[in-house]
């Protein structure tokens, strides 16, 4: 059952928030995506956070292959990117605060008697948890930075209704105090996304459903900041076809490689929306229309399977029905990726109208292709062997001899071909094989006319020239 946003409701703003450690991987542009369209389908606003309070791990190629990204999936945001390690004072403040009220105290404790204590509530089939020793310390050690721990409930739940699970309640007995400030004066994650949340006035966090466990805790610091908490969505993690949860050994994860490996963006964000998320049973969606049907509820709660099958043929879809003006950019991207010139051979709209019905990705298309933007070293051995022979020495003469001044279309080029075999007497096939080996090296190419069509008269008449010389040199090197 779809829910819908009641029209009193205000816009939302909501956040993505990634950690620069690594690149953006499909899990978390996948929720950045759920965030954008909440926010678009309120008329809100989409946040960009990059959490980078973690400084030994935090990189610089980091955070931009974020951007980048988030860039090439056109998940603008409105506000931002904001960074952690710049706010700091609002950590602090908050830290100050939850001290002065009694809310959070200093831990003294070692390493070795947390580790005793974790050691010892496993060893009993207990939830490993600190037992509260330093919250009433009445003579603090010398000479010890203290870690800064919240000061959670003993008693009472925290529940909430998640907007994508339903209702979810935790006993604060399972909670322990948790550590939100270390030694070295440095927030921890808890702290620092709520002190951000409620500074940035985000209503919905939509998250990974590995946060749930963070959530109770969170909203317990909501509460000692006496602040309301913002709604949540936690959206279930992705899975390989194999069952097991997404990761590099399923093959590409960062979004940018899969830009390197010959997708559209407008066809991976309408795979990622299809990912957890439905309207029916539709399969295709323009961004405009995943605005107008997307609700947050609508997701499901169940893991979902990256197929690659599926993706593939989205993908072919969006080739042959995306507009030029969006995907020639990323046809020329690629071509000049593997070192071709798209100025020295056919004009980009061509090539795509031809081979994005043959292709399923732009990597499989450019490779397909680099007979008609660059010459090639060898004829296909295999290939050359099968069909250039002396017998296809008169039918490569007698065409070549018709495209010198024949009208440059795949329809007057068909004609030819067509002319030429009659003329001869003989099958398509003794010419078109031939002149497709003549032409692009080997004997895999579009039909024969659009072959001749992408390849240029130039080029033609000069491979067609090569070919015929190489049949001479085998007939004499063979005596």
């Amino acid at each position: 059952m779809q829910v819908t946003e009641d029209k009193n409701d205000p816009p939302i703003r909501t956040r993505f928030a990634p950690s620069p450690t690594g690149f953006l991987h499909i899990g978390g542009a996948r929720t950045a995506l759920f965030c954008w369209l909440a926010a678009r389908a309120s008329g809100g606003q989409f946040v960009l956070r990059i959490e980078d309070t973690d400084q030994v791990r935090s990189t610089g190629e980091s955070v931009q292959a974020i951007l980048d990204g988030l860039a090439w999936l056109e998940l603008t945001p409105d506000e931002g990117p904001y960074f952690q390690s710049e706010r700091m004072a609002l950590y602090h403040a908050a830290v100050a605060r939850l001290l002065d009220q009694g809310r959070a105290y200093r831990c003294y404790c070692s390493r070795e008697r947390l580790e005793s204590l974790r050691e010892q509530a496993m060893a009993s089939g207990q939830k490993p948890r600190y037992d509260g020793r330093c919250r009433s310390l009445s003579q603090p050690p010398a000479d010890i930075e203290p870690v800064i721990r919240f000061r959670n409930p003993d008693s009472g739940t925290v529940a909430f209704h998640d907007r994508v699970r339903g209702p979810i309640e935790f006993d604060n007995r399972e909670l322990d105090d948790l550590v939100i400030q270390r030694a070295d004066g440095s927030p921890t994650y808890n702290l620092a996304v709520v002190v951000d949340d409620l500074d940035m006035r985000i209503n919905l966090v939509v998250r990974g459903d590995d946060h749930i466990n963070n959530t109770p805790r969170q909203i317990n610091l909501y509460h000692a900041l006496d602040a309301t908490p913002p709604e949540f969505a936690h959206v279930p993690m992705i899975l390989g076809e194999d069952g097991a949860r997404l990761s590099k050994r399923h093959g590409a994860v960062s979004v940018m490689a899969w830009r390197e490996l010959g997708y559209l963006p407008d066809a991976l964000l309408n795979y990622l929306a299809r990912l957890g998320w439905s309207s029916g049973d539709r399969e295709l969606f323009s961004r405009d229309e995943l605005v107008s049907l997307f609700q947050v509820e609508d997701v499901n709660r169940k893991a979902s399977r990256f197929d690659m099958e599926k993706l593939n043929w989205l993908n072919q879809l969006y080739l042959r029905s995306e507009s030029t003006q969006r995907t020639l950019p990323e046809l020329d991207w690629h071509l000049r990726r593997i070192g071709l010139d798209p100025a020295c051979g056919p004009a980009l709209e061509d090539l795509l109208a031809v081979q994005s019905q043959r292709c399923e990705t732009l990597v499989e298309m450019v490779e397909q292709s680099r007979a008609f933007y660059a010459d090639f070293d060898d004829f296909d051995p295999v290939a050359a062997k099968k069909h250039l022979r002396p017998v296809a020495v008169e039918p490569l003469r007698a065409l070549r001899t018709q495209l010198q001044d024949c009208d440059w279309t795949p329809e007057a080029l068909g004609l030819a071909v067509n002319r030429t075999a009659e003329a001869l007497e003989v099958g398509l096939g003794k010419i078109g094989q031939p002149l497709r080996v003549a032409l692009v090296g080997h004997g895999s190419s579009p039909s024969i006319d659009q072959t001749l069509w992408l390849v240029g008269r130039a080029r033609a008449l000069e491979r067609i020239d090569r070919a015929l010389d190489f049949i001479d040199q085998r007939v004499r090197a063979n005596g």
